[in-house]
């Protein structure tokens, strides 16, 4: 696959950088397109932004590159972050003014929220290492991506999405933490944080429409710590490879597809439901393999 894009992406580079490797506006684009319309969809974006970096053909295979396309694919979604700011506005407004002691309802769900970071947190340090050496390899991801399909699927058709349940402002601190808890599995790229939580939420008494919600909160903090750790630790590698130009590029454009996704996605799942989710999950898990054994990846 790499043979066939490679020469495509080279005719149209708009390269604004020299170093070990070049990275285009257009793969900035890109980058950015796939980070935004997968970051809340139940599908990984981690998985997506690794594959496709490797279809891309970006890496010259050297640490160094390998940490600052890491960085690069971490620090991007502060797009999906804003788009999360934007379209869940009146809820975050609503949880600044219990900070200030001024929505009781709003201190309930911002104590929920960072409560519920708290686990996924401890785990994800405890564990990174492991991840990294162990299931950050492409067969890995696909894999993650079929086992989350057929559950979406299993799930979907044995009534768990469509109980009732409780909405946001009801969440308790046991919620909370067992929802934390349970993030941590998306720590394997190619599971997928929001599919995770969505599916905690559900499982501890939330409505569906409170448990997507509350995952996309709940990635707000999880993401913007991530982002902060990645961009203190490989940031200036990332930007001496990479300049401002294209890691501002793809921000950008992860928070407009961000927007377009997160939107449709709440249309979606009010209307017809995760199927559709699992099936493409399935879908590009097989895809994945079959590249795999043909050499493509």
């Amino acid at each position: 696959m790499n043979l066939v894009i490679s020469p495509i992406f080279a005719m149209l580079n708009v390269s604004l950088l020299q170093a070990n490797v070049d990275l285009s506006l257009l793969e900035a684009i890109i980058l950015g397109l796939v980070e935004g319309l997968s970051e809340y969809l139940p599908i990984s974006s981690t998985g997506h932004l690794l594959v496709t970096t490797e279809l891309l053909g970006i890496s010259d295979g050297s640490q160094e590159v390998e940490d600052a396309l890491d960085a690069y694919a971490i620090c991007i979604q502060a797009g999906a972050i804003l788009a999360v700011l934007v379209v869940y506005r009146e809820r975050i407004q609503q949880m600044v003014e219990g900070l200030l002691g001024r929505s009781e309802e709003g201190r309930r769900i911002l104590f929920a929220v960072i409560l519920a970071f708290i686990p996924t947190a401890l785990i994800a340090l405890a564990t990174q290492d492991f991840i990294r050496e162990n299931l950050f390899g492409t067969p890995a991801i696909a894999t993650a991506w079929l086992i989350g399909g057929i559950a979406i699927l299993l799930l979907s058709r044995s009534g768990f999405m469509d109980r009732d349940g409780l909405e946001l402002p009801d969440i308790t601190v046991r919620h909370a933490l067992a929802i934390g808890a349970l993030q941590a599995i998306a720590i394997w790229p190619g599971v997928s944080r929001s599919l995770v939580t969505i599916l905690a939420g559900i499982l501890v008494g939330l409505s569906l429409r409170a448990a997507v919600e509350f995952a996309f909160l709940l990635g707000l903090i999880t993401l913007s710590a991530a982002t902060a750790y990645e961009g203190l630790d490989q940031g200036p590698a990332m930007i001496d490879l990479f300049g401002w130009f294209t890691p501002l590029v793809g921000l950008v454009v992860a928070f407009i597809s961000a927007v377009m996704a997160v939107r449709w996605m709440v249309s979606w799942l009010n209307e017809k439901g995760f199927d559709v989710f699992g099936y493409y999950r399935i879908v590009i898990g097989l895809v994945t393999f079959a590249f795999l054994g043909a050499g493509w990846l």
